[in-house]
């Protein structure tokens, strides 16, 4: 017998609502719906090409990172000699993955106001004059202490050992959306905010090495920039550098009219002291984007909650005198430029994937691993150039017979999907079970297909 929320049940109720004539919710529009949504077939996407091979997935097999680098980064650690490496990079990473951003000025005067009128109304004629100091201690215990982080020579080493391999598999997973999408584009020019390692140049050498010619690196640390090319030359201070063309500077270009084909930021825009940095450097690296914009960050509330204020920023901007007019749009993971359904849910989600990789094996890192990330990319041009499919945002659970998607919609809301072959046809039910998570859908949903010829009123 089926539970109360069961599929027995869920098929009565929607019986009995269309009986008593009650309208669907607007999300309803974004549904799978039998004998209505179906694979999109406009562009004969599948040709000949097999279910498991259509267009909208975007698996990267397990990323190896290149040998040439691991050496170098190998040869790097071995010579440094620095004691207790393993737990250094673990104090790292723990403190990476759990760092909150910084409390904004506004925010904090706020919650000063709120702590004084509470302390104000049990104090009496003695404690007044320890107010101001009861306020501040209670702001210290109860305030997210954000610090900036100052990478010298050790600490970019530590860095290094814990964050090189793991970037490099989440920038090769943006880079991949991409070229798997858009196999034509062939960028000759790339930047790179808050390069650190360079992890980005070597996943852009990886991915578009052939067409690529110059690479702009840019990070405040000098011991960082030092470190990338040591990296760049096999862990050496001398030599050719095995990817050429690299370029390295402490601050961003000056001149506003200098573009590059490819702009990317990871793991920076979080490194940054205030919202107000942020919109500065946000709207800097649009206007020095020539066709996209990458951003990528943890896979965490907060670091998702970033990107999508620097979406937002990019496609609600408006620049007094923009140098380049064609409008931005977002090109993934997103299949439409609306609010974000997992920050506007009662109970807010990180959207964020997953990549697997092998790490550098140093001695304590030699299992497989994954990274978990958050991303964004945005184009110039307008959103029709896009393929508006729903993006499957958790991972696939197969069942005898029924697949479950939960996917982000070209309507802006979410949608849980029990796709089967006898109630959505074959065609959809196998793209679905080879898809993963992170992968599009090729489907038409209800609210994409073309009206219905207007029928005559019949005649009375």
């Amino acid at each position: 017998m089926a539970t109360a929320r069961g599929p027995a049940y869920l098929l009565i109720l929607g019986r009995w609502r269309r009986r008593l004539g009650i309208a669907p919710q607007s999300r309803a529009l974004a549904a799978i719906v039998p004998g209505v949504s179906q694979v999109d077939n406009k562009s004969d996407f599948l040709g000949k090409r097999s279910h498991r091979r259509h267009p909208g997935i975007l698996q990267l097999s397990r990323v190896q990172v290149p040998q040439v680098l691991v050496d170098a980064a190998q040869l790097l650690l071995l010579e440094s000699s620095m004691p207790k490496m393993e737990k250094q990079v673990q104090a790292l990473n723990n403190y990476l993955w759990s760092r909150h951003l910084p409390v904004e000025p506004e925010e904090l005067q706020r919650r000063a106001v709120h702590l004084e009128k509470k302390f104000l109304e049990n104090a009496d004629s003695c404690q007044m004059e320890k107010l101001c100091g009861e306020v501040l201690h209670a702001l210290r215990r109860t305030t997210y202490h954000w610090q900036e982080l100052s990478y010298n020579e050790g600490l970019s080493l530590v860095y290094m050992a814990a964050r090189l391999d793991g970037g490099f598999a989440a920038v090769s997973r943006a880079f991949h959306e991409i070229q798997a999408r858009l196999p034509e584009f062939q960028p000759q020019t790339l930047m790179d905010f808050g390069s650190g390692t360079g992890s980005v140049t070597w996943a852009a050498h990886s991915t578009w090495g052939q067409s690529l010619r110059e690479y702009m690196c840019v990070d405040s640390s000098a011991a960082m920039l030092e470190l990338a090319e040591k990296l760049l030359k096999g862990g050496s201070g001398s030599g050719m550098p095995y990817v050429p063309g690299v370029f390295f500077r402490q601050f961003l270009p000056v001149s506003p009219k200098v573009q590059f084909d490819v702009v990317v930021s990871a793991f920076s825009l979080s490194e940054l002291p205030s919202k107000a940095n942020r919109t500065d450097v946000v709207q800097t690296l649009w206007r020095k984007t020539g066709h996209f914009l990458i951003l990528v960050e943890n896979g965490t509330k907060a670091g998702h909650s970033l990107l999508m204020d620097a979406r937002d920023l990019v496609l609600n901007g408006k620049e007094k005198a923009p140098l380049d007019p064609r409008p931005g749009f977002v090109f993934a993971p997103c299949p439409h430029e609306l609010p974000c359904p997992q920050l506007t849910a009662s109970k807010p989600l990180a959207c964020s994937f997953s990549q697997a990789y092998h790490p550098i094996p140093f001695s304590w890192n030699k299992k497989p691993k994954e990274e978990k990330f958050s991303m964004v990319i945005l184009a110039r041009g307008s959103p029709e150039e896009a393929n508006r499919w729903p993006r499957i945002t958790q991972p696939v659970l197969k069942r005898p017979r029924h697949v479950h998607c939960h996917l982000c919609c070209p309507d802006g809301h979410m949608q849980h999907a029990v796709i089967t072959a006898r109630r959505h046809g074959r065609d959809l039910y196998r793209c679905a079970r080879v898809s993963s998570w992170g992968d599009r859908l090729p489907v038409i949903t209800p609210s994409e297909l073309p009206p219905s010829p207007a029928q005559d009123p019949p005649e009375r």
